[in-house]
């Protein structure tokens, strides 16, 4: 991997991350398969580690900014921990083509509820 082009991946998730509350898994497992060639598996792992710092920066000036629902947060991360070993298992045990189709099913899925979302909801009372 070019080291210049992992320095810009990381660069975008961690704007993408910041600004939005996501973008770890959503910039960092495409570029990962289609710039650098993982596997599916593979990116999803890596991308998993990158995220680490990418939340504890982004939680951290959150925090700061008084957004963060502490109890509510720490009670879904220890929730997901078994949840993630047994999705861990499962993504290296399933075949590479359904793992890449559930990644676009959940990344369309989320999206399409989103816009929905932005596009009914009231308009902002201006100033």
């Amino acid at each position: 991997m070019e080291v210049v082009e992992v320095i810009f991946v990381g660069f975008l998730a961690g704007a993408v991350s910041g600004l939005f509350g996501v973008g770890g898994g959503v910039i960092f497992v495409p570029s990962l398969v289609f710039l650098f060639g993982l596997g599916q598996a593979e990116a999803e792992a890596t991308s998993l580690l990158a995220i680490i710092p990418v939340a504890i920066v982004g939680s951290w000036r959150q925090h700061r900014y008084g957004n963060v629902a502490i109890k509510e947060g720490t009670i879904i991360g220890f929730v997901s921990l078994p949840a993630a070993l047994a999705a861990a298992w499962a993504a290296n045990a399933i075949p590479e083509s359904t793992l890449e189709l559930m990644f676009v099913g959940l990344a369309l899925f989320v999206a399409y509820r989103m816009a929905r979302r932005a596009l009914t909801a009231a308009p902002a009372e201006t100033a």
